[in-house]
């Protein structure tokens, strides 16, 4: 009887082994990829609020013009952030870190970089061009396309009495005459 237990035991010993062996195994597997794969552990420690951040400020590399939370570029050497992009987000967590509001943090890297370093211009002064154009442009295009299709209506309509007025009287009593005849 001691046997059969034995070798339970020992059944059981070595599937924990075993197990305990490939939880290694992936674990070593997912670090390599993440290694090989350019995941920074830096982006990995963002909060949520400085990857919100980050996609509201420009990547200004001058390679791409996506948010820098969102620069992934492609080919080439590498593919994912570049150094540019890592440098705002490390700037924004330690901005995030020090306990500065967003505002706050916007303003700084606007600051450094100028106004075009925000995705989304600010609504305010000349940049409500930004927001209105688009909307306003095509609603002009249509009013205007109203406009032309309501007066080449109108003078279609008003020149169609003119063409019946100008037919000779001579003419018309003729075809008149005719079509007296016709119906006979």
């Amino acid at each position: 009887m001691t046997r059969p237990l034995l070798k339970r035991h020992l059944s059981v010993a070595h599937n924990r082994k075993r197990t305990a062996a490939s939880a290694s195994v992936v674990s070593f597997v997912l670090a390599l990829t993440l290694v090989i794969f350019g995941v920074s552990p830096t982006l990995a420690q963002q909060t949520a609020r400085a990857k919100a951040l980050g996609m509201r400020v420009k990547c200004m590399c001058g390679g791409c013009n996506d948010p820098a939370g969102a620069c992934f570029h492609s080919g080439g050497e590498f593919s994912g952030p570049c150094a540019t992009a890592k440098g705002m987000l490390k700037e924004i967590d330690e901005h995030v870190a020090r306990g500065e509001s967003d505002d706050e943090i916007l303003k700084d890297f606007v600051r450094e970089y100028g106004p075009t370093v925000l995705v989304d211009p600010p609504a305010a002064g000349f940049d409500w061009t930004a927001w209105i154009v688009p909307i306003v442009v095509p609603l002009v295009a249509l009013f205007g396309g109203w406009v032309m299709i309501r007066k080449w209506r109108q003078s279609a309509s008003e020149e169609s009495p003119r063409k019946e007025a100008s037919v000779a009287p001579d003419i018309l009593a003729r075809v008149q005459h005719d079509v007296e005849k016709g119906e006979s």
